[in-house]
């Protein structure tokens, strides 16, 4: 079962994209405790780390590292990151569950899920 990781400090953060460094998609949450939309994205963002296995996923508390969240020129909350090889290839800002979807599907190879079918009556 994956989970996000949660990065706290600098070297952490670089072990982490050292990590993702590969053909294999990291997506980077830019988030703070203070920030209701990032509280609303971090049960999707769980939720997609165990549906995409092959995908790693980790925050960033911009609070505790500022000078990642400035290197990465993040100016909104929630920013969400899409690194490929070690470079950026997307970016989003905001709490939208359907575009992170679209986006980590789009970068990592896979399809969309299929969408339920409607229950017949």
């Amino acid at each position: 079962m994956a989970e996000v990781l949660s990065c706290q400090t600098l070297d952490q953060f670089k072990q982490n994209l050292e990590d993702g460094n590969s053909k294999k998609l990291t997506v980077i949450n830019f988030t703070a405790t203070w920030c209701a939309p990032c509280r609303f994205m971090a049960p999707i963002l769980s939720e997609f780390a165990n549906k995409y296995e092959d995908v790693l996923f980790f925050k960033v508390d911009v609070d505790e590292l500022k000078t990642i969240a400035e290197d990465y020129k993040v100016h909104s909350l929630p920013t969400f990151v899409f690194l490929k090889d070690g470079k950026e290839v997307n970016r989003f800002v905001g709490a939208n569950k359907e575009t992170l979807l679209k986006l980590v599907t789009k970068h990592s190879g896979r399809s969309l899920p299929e969408a339920d079918p409607a229950p017949s009556t």
